[in-house]
């Protein structure tokens, strides 16, 4: 298994993972699968914020998992915080696929001079939850019944790691 950047020529293999969580799971809190269409917007949202995609993928090049991050609130003083997500494929959970996409994450999110990082994981979601706990990352808060879906209210709960960089954090 290989760790690679992930271009547009990877939006289905994506939308397959995504929708697979969409339909089954809490992992999104996510009525509707996703189109093609909304995944050539994701990657333009990706590419203008200079943010990566990294897959995980097997010696046949299929996509087993990605991860990424983006803007974690929209005003200018959160330049330093992005919010990330790492999904693995269900056949291929449970493998330690996860653990080496949010390891790359982390080590990407310090590249960029980062300095903190914020996932948002549904609170029943104890994979996720220990894998985070795993790499350090805290339990910052939980949002009660934020969301509602298959016919019951969800808790989202929010996990940070908080990295060394920037080494000179800057206003403006």
């Amino acid at each position: 298994m290989n760790l690679i950047d992930c271009d547009t020529s990877f939006s289905g293999a994506i939308l397959v993972i995504l929708n697979e969580a969409i339909v089954n799971s809490t992992a999104l809190y996510d009525y509707e699968p996703r189109t093609i269409e909304s995944m050539e917007r994701w990657f333009a949202a990706k590419q203008q914020g200079n943010f990566p995609v990294i897959g995980a993928v097997d010696s046949q090049g299929e996509l087993l998992g990605f991860a990424s991050y983006g803007v974690f609130r929209g005003y200018p003083a959160y330049k330093y915080t992005i919010e990330h997500s790492l999904y693995v494929a269900a056949p291929h959970r449970g493998q330690g696929i996860g653990r080496l996409l949010l390891q790359r994450i982390i080590d990407e999110a310090q590249r960029q001079n980062f300095h903190l990082l914020v996932g948002g994981i549904d609170s029943t979601n104890a994979a996720s939850i220990k894998l985070h706990k795993a790499f350090g990352f805290e339990h910052a808060g939980t949002i009660r019944e934020a969301g509602f879906k298959f016919g019951r209210w969800l808790d989202l709960d929010f996990y940070q790691r908080i990295l060394q960089t920037p080494l000179r954090p800057i206003d403006g």
